[in-house]
């Protein structure tokens, strides 16, 4: 049983990422479907899809071909089941000064930094992605 499946959704990204894969598939969740909704709004990832409903249902993440060099650079977990991270409408991250992306969980969804900052919510930080 895995404890963090957001952490294991990124490790798998990341691995898959590093070794070339042209997709990962990971068990779906709501929440997991919501990031990669975000990473193709932002750009970092070519599609996704869900599988079958029903039990064991999976999430399949299309990555972006190495010819159009590697839109992932890195992925970091920053707020975990043993330390959650808030942050305020005023002190939202910013990741790489602009150039990466921080996932926040607002009361309006899961959303990205800058998003939530025009929108004028705090909440939890989930990510980053550069």
């Amino acid at each position: 049983m895995n404890s963090d499946p957001i952490a294991d959704l990124l490790t798998r990204l990341r691995n898959a990422n590093a070794a070339g894969h042209r997709a990962v598939n990971v068990p779906a969740a709501r929440m997991k479907t919501e990031i990669a909704r975000l990473l193709k709004e932002e750009g970092f990832i070519e599609d996704y899809r869900l599988g079958d409903p029903g039990p064991g249902q999976q999430l399949t993440i299309e990555l972006r071909p190495p010819s159009r060099g590697r839109a992932l650079s890195g992925l970091r977990r920053i707020s975990r089941p043993g330390l959650r991270v808030y942050a305020r409408k005023t002190e939202l991250p910013s990741v790489l000064g602009g150039l990466g992306t921080a996932v926040i969980s607002t009361s309006q969804g899961l959303m990205t930094g800058r998003a939530a900052q025009r929108a004028g919510l705090g909440g939890e930080v989930v990510a980053y992605i550069w």
